[in-house]
C-alpha cells in the first residue's frame, strides 16, 4: 500500500506499508479526511490524532499499518519542505554507517556478499517433536561450521513455538553461541515471555515485529522479559511510533533492532539516527547471485555493501520517485 500526502503548495510525501485494500480503505475513508487541513509539520500531533481516531476499533493491527503509511508520508513531506533527510530531522546520524545482518538460509551467498551476521529461518517446530529439535540443531551446527566462530548467528522461529519446545531447543543449541532466539511465541502470549525469561536466564530473547503501537513494548520493558525489541517500522505505527519505542527502550537498557529495516528507506533512516539500534536487518528475498541493487522495492534506495549501509541523504527519505512513477505503480 502506497500513501501520498500533499501540502497546499503542491509539495508531497510518500509512505508505504502492507495489506492492500483494507488498509487503503482506512486511509482513504477515515484517517485521510480527518487529517485534511491540519499542519503537515506537526508529526507528533498528527500521529496522536491517528491513534485516537482509530481507537474505537483498535489502533493495533490493520489500523497500525495504515497509521504507518501516513506517518511515513508525513515525514517524507516534512523532509522535502525543510530540504533535509529524515535522519537529520530525527537528531542526525548516530553512526557513520549501519552494520547489517542478513536473514535467510542461503548463508554461503550472504558470506560472499560480506555480511558479518546472519539469521536462519527455523524449519521445524513442536509438531515435529524430538526430530524437530534434531533437525533444527543440524541446521544450526552446519551453519556455524560454515561461517566460523566470529560471524554472529541468530535463529528466527516466527511465532511457531510454545514455551516447552523453545526451552528444549535453546538448551540443545547452547554450544553454538546464538546471539539471540527470535519470535518463539505467538505475539499475544505476553506471559509466555516472562516464563521463558525465568527458564532461560542465559539466552538472549528478541521479539516484537508483530506488536503494534508502542504499548506492548512499554509493557514488556516494565517486565524486562525481552532483551531486544524488533518493531517493524511499516507495521508498528511508522517512524513516530518507532522513535517512541527507542526512547523508552533506551531508558530500560533494551536494544532495538527493527524488523527488516534495511529493506526500506523508512527503516534505514530511523536506524541511522537512533543510538540504541546496533544492527539493521536485511531480508534476503532473492536467489543467490542476484545483485541486491536489482531487487530494491524503491528506486534509488541504498542496499548493504560488504555488510554495511549508509542511507541516501536527499530530502525526505531520498527516494528517486516522481508522482508519475507512483501513478505507474498503481494496481
Amino acid at each position: 500500500v502506497g500513501c501520498i500526502v500533499v501540502a497546499e503548495d503542491g509539495s508531497w510525501g510518500f509512505g508505504a506499508t502492507r495489506y492492500g485494500n483494507p488498509v487503503a480503505a482506512l486511509i482513504n475513508e477515515h484517517i485521510g479526511p480527518l487529517l485534511a487541513g491540519e499542519n503537515c509539520m506537526a508529526t507528533e500531533y498528527l500521529w496522536d490524532m491517528m491513534a485516537r481516531m482509530t481507537s474505537p476499533y483498535g489502533a493495533m493491527g490493520l489500523a497500525s499499518y495504515a497509521i504507518s503509511a501516513v506517518d511515513h508520508a508525513l515525514w517524507d513531506l516534512k523532509g522535502k519542505i525543510l530540504r533535509r533527510p529524515v535522519f537529520e530531522l530525527l537528531g542526525g546520524p548516530a553512526r557513520d554507517k549501519i552494520d547489517c545482518y542478513a536473514t535467510g538460509n542461503d548463508t554461503d551467498w550472504q558470506m560472499e556478499l560480506g555480511f558479518k551476521a546472519t539469521k536462519l529461518a527455523c524449519p521445524y517446530g513442536p509438531a515435529d517433536g524430538v526430530a524437530g529439535v534434531d533437525g533444527n540443531e543440524e541446521l544450526v551446527a552446519r551453519t556455524r561450521a560454515l561461517i566460523g566462530p566470529r560471524v554472529e548467528l541468530m535463529l528466527d522461529c516466527w511465532m511457531a513455538f510454545d514455551v516447552e519446545f523453545t526451552v528444549r531447543l535453546a538448551e540443545r543449541l547452547r554450544p553454538y553461541g546464538l546471539r539471540w532466539i527470535e519470535d518463539c511465541l505467538p505475539p499475544d502470549d505476553s506471559e509466555g515471555w516472562s516464563v521463558l525469561r525465568r527458564r532461560l536466564p542465559w539466552q538472549t530473547l528478541a521479539t516484537g515485529e508483530h506488536w503494534y503501537t508502542p504499548a506492548p513494548f512499554l509493557q514488556s520493558a516494565v517486565r524486562r522479559d525481552v532483551d531486544i525489541f524488533q518493531p517493524d517500522i511499516a507495521w508498528v505505527g511508522g517512524v513516530t511510533a518507532t522513535v517512541k519505542i527507542c526512547h523508552f527502550a533506551e531508558a530500560a537498557g533494551i536494544a532495538v533492532i527493527p524488523h527488516a529495516a534495511m529493506n526500506s528507506p523508512f527503516g534505514q533512516h530511523v536506524c541511522f539516527a537512533m543510538p540504541n539500534i546496533p544492527l539493521g536487518e536485511y531480508f534476503m528475498g532473492t536467489a543467490p547471485g542476484v545483485p541486491l541493487q536489482e531487487v530494491t522495492p524503491f528506486a534509488g534506495m541504498a542496499v548493504p555493501k560488504d555488510g554495511v549501509l549508509v542511507p541516501r541523504g536527499g530530502p525526505g527519505f531520498g527516494l528517486d520517485l516522481t508522482l508519475s512513477d507512483l501513478e505507474r505503480l498503481k494496481v
